[in-house]
């Protein structure tokens, strides 16, 4: 095949690839480019739900810096509640992925031996995961009730004093974290677990043979193997923990102790109906949320094609 044939194909291809992207593309700006950049919009006006219709005021960055915006209010570098909401979902993200990363490969590791009943165990390790979030927070703001909780009646088995797990400002992330770790930890399993089904064996059989430790085993041989599926797993777990908000909201009702970027985002432009005030929270979100993707994926060397 000559050389102008080969281009005259590969153009063809590329026509026929754009045609099949484009009705997702089409698809995609309309359910997410689309609000996305109309969130833009009305972070830099003063909208509120009553004038959402009727026109809104271009007020540029107001809503960002200033008195009554989220940084340099004049007496803070960032606005308190706002400061608050930041600080507890990196702190929830942090902590959260980095235990369901751990259990998860621990609980991977589990499953992936062989013994009897593994088909049951691993149906079982995955309900946590298949109950949905709000169920499963009404569930366990039930069993961490203060009064008739059923975790403070265990606690009292050993002599430990009721705890007001969601009530109290020392415990409430701490206990959604916990309810978090609970949920998701299956969900870091799966992914690592099929990734160890696809290691070679004969790796492991050389290493037994040679008569290696099993921790220097993981360490030096399955860890690196299946590092990249690990740091897939890791990222799409810190994207879903940096937007975290039905949890939360169910389990604490947004106090102060606990409120993430979501929650504010909500109680702004619900609570408060102030949208324009809130879309400019909800892009400091978005924002966030890329820098810390991009970060991860530069920090990992993780590469996308």
């Amino acid at each position: 095949m000559s050389q102008a044939q080969q281009s005259a194909l590969t153009r063809q291809r590329v026509r026929s690839a754009w045609t099949f992207l484009a009705p997702m593309l089409v698809i995609l700006f309309c359910v997410a480019g689309w609000p996305l950049m109309r969130t833009i919009w009305f972070s830099f006006t003063d909208a509120t739900i009553d004038t959402m219709r009727s026109g809104n005021k271009f007020i540029g960055l107001e809503n960002y810096f200033g008195e009554y915006g989220l940084f340099a209010t004049g007496k803070a570098l960032i606005q308190d509640k706002w400061g608050s909401a930041i600080s507890n979902t990196l702190i929830f993200s942090l902590i959260s992925v980095t235990l369901e990363t751990i259990l998860g490969t621990i609980v991977a590791l589990v499953l992936n031996a062989e013994f009897k009943g593994r088909a049951i165990v691993r149906a079982a390790v995955l309900v946590p995961w298949a109950i949905p979030t709000i169920v499963s927070a009404k569930m366990w703001g039930w069993m961490m009730n203060d009064q008739f909780g059923v975790l403070n009646h265990i606690l009292g088995y050993i002599g430990v004093a009721p705890q007001a797990w969601v009530a109290d400002p020392h415990l409430a992330l701490f206990s959604v974290v916990l309810v978090d770790v609970w949920k998701t930890t299956a969900f870091m399993a799966l992914l690592i677990l099929a990734a160890l089904q696809m290691l070679p064996k004969d790796c492991y059989e050389a290493a037994e043979v040679d008569g290696i430790h099993p921790v220097k085993v993981f360490f030096k041989v399955t860890l690196p193997l299946i590092k990249p599926a690990l740091m897939v797993a890791v990222i799409f777990r810190l994207l879903d923990a940096l937007r975290v908000f039905d949890l939360i909201y169910v389990l604490t009702s947004n106090s102060e102790e606990t409120i993430t970027m979501s929650g504010y985002v909500r109680q702004e432009m619900i609570d408060n109906a102030n949208v324009g005030f809130g879309s400019a929270a909800a892009t400091v979100l978005f924002l966030i949320i890329g820098a810390c993707t991009i970060a991860y994926m530069k920090f990992s060397k993780l590469k996308v094609d």
